[in-house]
């Protein structure tokens, strides 16, 4: 069907309001809980997000056996508003001359009470639900190295030394004996002031592995065979004097850091599954106090590394505790391997990276890659149609993440890969293995594109989610370049001017971008205002692929939104007839005038696009 008889058609449709469209959301049982349709996910990196407490700043002994394993000779806590590539003093004195390890050893002090300071910027700028990477105890800056599960880590919290003796009156194999530390009782208080202000909490599960650190490999390692934690984790070979036979393990993914546990056709084994269930129960109902003072869910690392079957037994396990708890997975897969762990008895949604890979193609990739217009539309109703009623709607829509680089520096690269290509993607997003990935900051065209973006992700099917920063202008690299500490306007930066290699280049300012952060604001507050953008059906009403212009309409009971997106590279019009006999209101640029057909034709400049409420 050509554009024009499509436009027509769909512009019949629209006017007529006469057939109801239905989605597959609308018909049936879900398993989902509703709430997860109608939040903004703000994804935050507890390290680098705010140091709220300078009393707690970690010291060299709190680093210890995250990579690289090798102690410094000097270390201390990296100031904040430093130029990233720039090695301080104490980085120099250590003599080594791989970035990876400085950057891999750096703390910021980013802390909980660093977040509880920062809810009511959240507030305003008009998110529903946190997702926090994790918090537990753990050496390194990302914590995916967990030395406990039941506790937070202690330089997340006041005391971190008083929390210390705290844990080692405890046995960890018995639940009964677990106490509350600084740092626990902290994660309570922001859960309770996060509630306070209708915001949602989760909590990162990584159930696959530990770190060296844990008490549960430390005491395997001393004690082997006679370890009470000896079937854990995949051991190899224990240490035997008598026949040299060494200590040798396997780790998540061939990493020594990281002893990954054993499984049997069950998933987890009996000891690592009664400690995860209990550590599970523990933040979901702290102290039997109810489920209004834990979190409201958990996102779980690597999922797919973990058998479906434990997944099953804990979906059954949290779901007793809480039934309206939402559990999302990471599932870096093609659309027909993610499909199963969403039937109803393991995941509720996913950290949609699939969004983000076609988002990519359309919205970034250089014209030799990139997609067209209905090639979008079409990808788009493959993965709305890829799961069971109601999922579409509760998955994560993101693309920035602590695991890509972020959405300013993809656009600056575009061209470098496609992103749906992972593995290779991921390698070239790094500055330590891509020599030529650019650093620098995005321009005010790069930034257009984001816009442009931002306003499709926040007016399509599922639950929009920002990684800290993307909303005032952050830039960087992939892992660890993505994980900078965040711009706040009360912290002063340093220019930057370095290189990786430590050369200089011309210097880039680090500030607040205010007018990205007004953009992002006021489509939240848009989609927060229309129940359609939350809950309503989805239809494609204009595909035009000569002029790259996508609209689509999305409604649910009275509340009709219309979003028209030009990703072309210059001014486009359409005929004022896709509005019907329906007057619009031009929310996003908050005009007074009403769009109908008397206009003629609709203006969308090059790179934006326009929401209309119809009124």
């Amino acid at each position: 069907m050509n554009n024009i008889i499509q436009l027509a058609v769909r512009t019949l449709i629209l006017a007529t309001f006469a057939i109801p469209i239905v989605s597959n959301a609308s018909q049936g049982e879900e398993f989902v809980p509703q709430w997860a349709k109608k939040v903004v996910w703000y994804q935050i990196f507890p390290e680098r997000f705010r140091n709220g407490d300078t009393n707690n700043d970690p010291a060299m002994k709190d680093i210890l056996g995250a990579d690289p394993q090798e102690p410094p000779k000097q270390w201390q806590v990296h100031p904040w508003g430093s130029d990233w590539y720039k090695l301080q003093a104490y980085e120099k004195a250590n003599g080594e001359p791989e970035l990876w390890k400085h950057l891999l050893r750096r703390r910021y002090g980013g802390d909980l009470q660093g977040v509880i300071d920062k809810l009511d910027y959240l507030k305003a700028l008009g998110i529903s639900a946190i997702y926090l990477n994790p918090v537990f105890d753990a050496p390194s800056l990302h914590k995916y190295d967990g030395a406990s599960y039941h506790h937070v880590d202690p330089t997340f919290g006041p005391d971190p030394a008083g929390d210390r003796k705290l844990m080692a009156t405890e046995d960890p194999l018995d639940p009964s004996t677990w106490v509350w530390t600084s740092a626990d009782e902290l994660a309570l208080n922001l859960i309770d002031e996060a509630h306070k202000r209708d915001i949602r909490i989760l909590f990162d599960g990584v159930f696959n592995h530990m770190g060296i650190n844990s008490f549960a490999f430390q005491h395997l390692r001393q004690h082997q065979q006679a370890s009470p934690y000896k079937d854990w984790f995949i051991v190899e070979s224990f240490r035997d004097d008598k026949t040299g036979s060494k200590f040798k393990y396997s780790g998540w993914f061939g990493v020594d850091s990281l002893p990954e546990f054993r499984e049997d056709e069950n998933g987890l084994v009996k000891g690592p599954r009664d400690y995860v269930f209990a550590a599970t129960e523990r933040w979901m109902n702290p102290k039997g106090k109810g489920i209004e003072h834990g979190i409201d869910g958990w996102r779980l690392d690597v999922a797919f590394e973990v058998h479906h079957n434990f997944w099953k037994a804990w979906r059954s396990h949290v779901k007793s505790i809480n039934p309206e708890a939402y559990l999302t997975a990471e599932i870096v897969d093609v659309p027909e391997n993610v499909k199963p762990y969403f039937q109803g008895d393991e995941f509720d949604g996913e950290m949609n990276y699939n969004f983000a890979f076609t988002a990519a193609e359309f919205f970034f990739n250089p014209p030799d890659m990139n997609i067209s217009v209905s090639a979008l539309d079409r990808k788009l109703a493959d993965l709305r149609e890829l799961y069971p009623k109601g999922v579409a709607y509760v998955v994560q829509n993101l693309f920035g993440s602590h695991d890509s680089n972020r959405i300013g520096s993809h656009i600056v690269n575009r061209g470098i890969g496609n992103f749906r290509d992972w593995g290779n993607y991921f390698s070239r997003s790094q500055v330590t293995n891509n020599p030529g990935y650019v650093v620098r900051k995005p321009n005010e065209h790069e930034i257009q594109l984001q816009k442009l973006f931002a306003i499709f992700q926040m007016t399509y099917v599922g639950a929009p989610m920002i990684y800290y920063g993307d909303e005032v202008g952050m830039w960087g690299a992939n892992d660890p370049d993505t994980r900078k500490p965040m711009i706040w306007p009360d912290i002063e930066y340093d220019d930057e001017v370095y290189l990786p290699d430590g050369s200089k280049r011309s210097p880039d300012q680090v500030s607040v971008n205010t007018d990205l952060l007004r953009h992002y604001r006021n489509l939240i507050h848009i989609r927060n205002q229309n129940p359609a953008l939350q809950l309503g059906d989805f239809q494609s009403v204009l595909i035009d692929d000569k002029r790259r212009l996508y609209g689509y309409h999305r409604v649910h009971q009275n509340n009709q939104v219309l979003v028209i997106l030009n990703k072309g590279s210059q001014t486009n019009t359409i005929s004022a007839e896709i509005l019907g006999d329906s007057t619009w209101l031009d929310v996003l640029n908050c005009q007074k005038d009403n769009f109908d057909q008397r206009r003629g034709k609709i203006v969308i400049p090059a790179h934006d696009g326009l929401i209309l409420v119809r009124q």
